[in-house]
């Protein structure tokens, strides 16, 4: 089995970009410890990264055929990309949201999702925990499937 962790906008400035909000740890960070849940889970762990949103969008319309899954933090471009929302809606891999913050939390333009409706499920508020927990209930839902 084999799963995309995709991250959006700003996510390659963790560690350094607010911390007191998305915590010290960095993106690599995250990357690694997904490679290492995955491999404990034996599923293989992809990521990447990238600031503009038409590259995300061409990446998620390419996984189908190479990943069985998802989780995607799409960061800042939660709450304004259609056309992320769109990718997401069309492809026919399964997907789970994931943010390291409680969006609710926060302002309130946060509040509103574009891309969870046409995910699986949306974990938040946990910090790098959230990876974790999007990674597992990806995997234990395509299980599921079989």
């Amino acid at each position: 089995m084999k799963i995309l962790a995709l991250h959006g906008p700003n996510l390659d400035r963790l560690g350094e970009r607010e911390p007191d909000i998305y915590g010290s740890a960095r993106l690599a960070d995250i990357v690694a410890l997904l490679k290492e849940r995955g491999e404990a889970l034996g599923v293989d762990v992809e990521s990447c990264q990238s600031n503009e949103e038409g590259e995300l969008v061409s990446k998620i319309a390419s996984v189908a055929g190479v990943f069985d899954g998802m989780i995607f933090n799409p960061a800042a471009y939660t709450h304004t990309s259609v056309a992320l929302r769109d990718a997401v809606s069309a492809s026919p891999v399964p997907c789970v949201e994931v943010h390291l913050s409680n969006v609710h939390a926060r302002e309130e333009f946060r509040h509103k999702s574009l891309t969870a409706a046409v995910c699986i499920g949306q974990i938040m508020g946990f910090g790098v925990q959230s990876y974790i927990l999007g990674l597992e209930a990806i995997v234990e839902h395509l299980r599921n499937q079989k």
